[in-house]
């Protein structure tokens, strides 16, 4: 059966009347295009087109050829919430080639390259988001007024009150068969988490872009807002994008994480050596890869300022790796994967992933030495004592982290290459500009305190 008359048969089963088309560019905006089932055959054959300079960072300009994007077959999803549409995920090409700005395109060859070596990147995501009403002098406030417990965690009464919301997204995300296992409320008022089974690597950026869609989607339907933002509000906790990762061998499907039986366990966590050097990477280019993992101006409000009122923070400020303990970069909370809780909400996940993938497989590659695990408590500690147990505070703002992408190789590398150079001098370009375009902002908290203070 061709690609083609698969799709032709699904949306026949399904009953779908129309596909969306779709790709993300750098920020990890979802592009799309509707395309009515009665013109599958030349979307199948040509692909969408698309003026790529128009959709964001793609390395595009108003000059620039069109975008023709290619769907991948295997990423149809048939969309719960409004069930006469599916959508395909797309890989952009340029003049019949694959187009090395699309971020789909640099995980796929990011996860090409791990197939040499015989192995494959599962992941999982937390992906955690708030509802907000917003008024219209664009100020924004929790949905649920009631949601006003300085300790939100977990509150069942919270929960409840959302259920239509958290049972809908529920019964959706079992639709599409990812498996629903878990859904809560988060530790800042009106912040929610909706877990599901983790994937190989393609799928789970797959599915985080229509998990984020989704939210949006059946937020704006009751009224509401929905924001995956780093810090939507100055004192409560920020939305992450906690990454599971583990690598696994493509010809038998073992997991390569978990310690084997005679395998020295260098560290006592139960992981294997190749997971330890991993994390050896991983912590190694941190402040280089929390550019790619803390995208935005916004993410760095989230990290490094201490705990909020419910004494929690959930986002690193130090680059280390131990066991069970949340207070860190890298937590092991199974002994077969590594938590990595570098990213936020505004994470592109497709960049992520390869950038997290380039960073471990160096550690392998040079036998990098995570340390000694952490136990410690980090945010109880001073600067001076974490600096003293050898551990790296992560960059203040995006302009560091910007600057110290641009030097690191191994991050230029994984990122892949354009006709221009590294993907990752593109970036640390639009990264740069962003920040300068907030930094000569003058706020109203500057005002407040300077317009009579001399």
């Amino acid at each position: 059966m061709s690609a083609l008359e698969e799709i032709q048969a699904k949306v026949a089963a399904d009953g779908v009347e129309f596909i969306y088309a779709m790709f993300v560019e750098m920020h990890g905006k979802p592009c799309a295009k509707l395309v009515p089932v009665e013109a599958l055959e030349s979307l199948m054959t040509d692909g969408a087109g698309f003026a790529g300079f128009g959709a964001g960072p793609m390395g595009q300009d108003p000059s620039s050829p069109d975008m023709l994007c290619l769907p991948d077959v295997g990423s149809y999803t048939q969309l719960p919430w409004q069930p006469d549409v599916a959508a395909i995920q797309c890989d952009p090409t340029v003049e019949g080639e694959l187009w090395p700005y699309a971020p789909r395109v640099i995980l796929r060859n990011a996860l090409e390259q791990l197939t040499t070596r015989g192995l494959v990147l599962k992941t999982g995501v937390e992906a955690e988001y708030s509802l907000v009403n917003r008024a219209e002098d664009g100020s924004i406030s929790v949905a649920d007024e009631r949601d006003t417990d300085p300790l939100p965690c977990y509150d069942a009464r919270g929960l409840t009150r959302m259920l239509p919301h958290l049972t809908d997204v529920s019964k959706n995300l079992n639709a599409m068969g990812w498996g629903n296992y878990a859904n809560d409320h988060e530790d800042a008022n009106g912040q929610f988490e909706q877990n599901w089974q983790y994937a190989d690597a393609m799928t789970t950026a797959d599915r985080l872009i229509l998990f984020r869609l989704m939210i949006h989607t059946m937020a704006h339907r009751d009224g509401r807002y929905a924001t995956f933002m780093p810090k939507p509000f100055g004192d409560k906790t920020g939305n992450g994008l906690h990454a599971h990762l583990s690598l696994w061998s493509a010809d038998t499907d073992q997991p390569l994480f978990v310690g084997q039986d005679g395998e020295t366990d260098s560290k006592g966590l139960g992981l294997s050596e190749m997971a330890y050097q991993f994390a050896g990477g991983l912590i190694s280019h941190a402040s280089a890869l929390v550019a790619v993992a803390c995208p935005i101006v916004n993410s760095y409000k989230r990290m490094g300022v201490g705990a909020p009122a419910s004494g929690a923070t959930w986002a690193p400020a130090y680059a280390a790796f131990g066991g069970n303990n949340r207070t860190q970069m890298i937590r092991i909370p199974e002994p077969d994967r590594l938590e990595v809780r570098l990213g936020d909400g505004a994470a592109n996940p497709y960049l992520m992933f390869a950038a997290m993938l380039a960073c471990g497989l160096d550690g392998m590659d040079n036998a990098i030495d995570p340390g000694v695990p952490n136990t410690a408590n980090l945010f109880a500690l001073s600067p001076d004592e974490v600096a003293d147990l050898g551990i790296e505070t992560l960059p203040p703002t995006l302009l560091h982290a910007a600057d110290n992408l641009a030097t690191n190789d191994v991050l230029g590398a994984g990122l892949g290459m354009t006709a221009d150079g590294p993907y990752r001098d593109y970036f640390v370009k639009v990264k740069r500009a962003e920040f300068m375009a907030h930094h000569h902002e003058v706020t109203a908290s500057e005002i407040n305190q300077y317009l009579t203070l001399f």
